[in-house]
């Protein structure tokens, strides 16, 4: 019996940190990559993106567009949550 995405097991950030610190060499991707420490803590999905870039060295158009919207759709959450938090006051 073979196994599938289905079986895989989530991995905590602290047991990928030491893969994700190294060093990125294309100027392209060390910006696309260059984002806060906590969105990788609290995003498996950017973790396997830049995980995938360190092991095969590249990303597909549609990888790279992606990871783009979800970093867009976490800085929005967070204005949202801080504009909440200021009308609270």
């Amino acid at each position: 019996m073979s196994g599938g995405w289905k079986d895989r097991w989530i991995v905590c950030y602290e047991c990928q940190k030491v893969e994700l610190s190294k060093p990125i060499k294309d100027e392209k991707f060390k910006n696309l990559f260059d984002i806060p420490e906590q969105y990788y803590m609290d995003n498996t999905f950017l973790r396997s993106i830049k995980l995938n870039y360190i092991k095969y060295e590249e990303l597909s158009p549609k990888q790279i567009e992606v990871f783009k919207k979800v970093i867009k759709d976490i800085k929005a959450e967070e204005r949202k949550a801080k504009k909440e938090a200021r009308e609270k006051l």
